[in-house]
């Protein structure tokens, strides 16, 4: 008969007693783990060191707008990072206060600039002058997209505007764009 490499040690065969053992362990290491006091949780993702920028206000934004007599008013905005640098510009339509008829919108952008306390129209999206009334107006996936209500005459009361048009601005190279389809549909 030839003998193990290896001589046979107890231990290598296990007893009911080494369960009982092995178990003991386990419950004292969980008891024990549950008196020790635990940190937070840190698998949440760590937020970008800089705060959120704060859209541009339009409070006490001179816009280009001539209204005479009357004051701009701000009739809708909507902010969102239209040039991809991570900060947010608002995009505003505006129009003078007349008390009848339907006047024509402009429609502006807004930027902090160097200054974030005080705001500036870098960019005029529709000019006041191409007599363009906005409709379902909104920013979104860094584009404007409107909905612009016009006339096909000067004859065309401003009451009753009787050409629509979607339009979409991005920013490209500089500048935004805009694209919208090649016909212009009758309301």
């Amino acid at each position: 008969m030839q003998q193990p490499a290896v001589p046979e040690l107890a231990h290598t065969h296990t007893r009911p007693i080494h369960w009982v053992a092995t178990a003991t362990a386990v419950a004292g290491v969980v008891a024990l783990s549950s008196l020790l006091p635990t940190g937070s949780a840190t698998a949440a993702q760590v937020p970008d060191a800089r705060p959120a920028a704060a859209p541009p206000t339009t409070e006490g934004v001179t816009f280009p707008l001539e209204c005479g007599p009357v004051k701009a008013v701000v009739e809708r905005k909507a902010s969102g990072d239209l040039d991809g640098d991570g900060r947010p510009e608002t995009v505003a339509v505006v129009h003078c206060d007349a008390g009848i008829s339907t006047p024509p919108d402009g429609v502006y952008v807004l930027t902090h600039g160097g200054d974030p306390a005080r705001p500036r129209v870098v960019a005029t999206l529709v000019d006041p002058k191409d007599r363009f009334t906005v409709r379902d107006f909104t920013v979104r996936d860094g584009a404007v997209l409107a909905t612009l209500l016009g006339y096909s005459s000067s004859g065309v009361p401003t009451c009753c505007p009787d050409l629509e048009e979607d339009a979409k601005w991005q920013w490209r190279n500089g500048a935004f764009v805009r694209s919208s389809p090649a016909d212009a549909r009758s309301v």
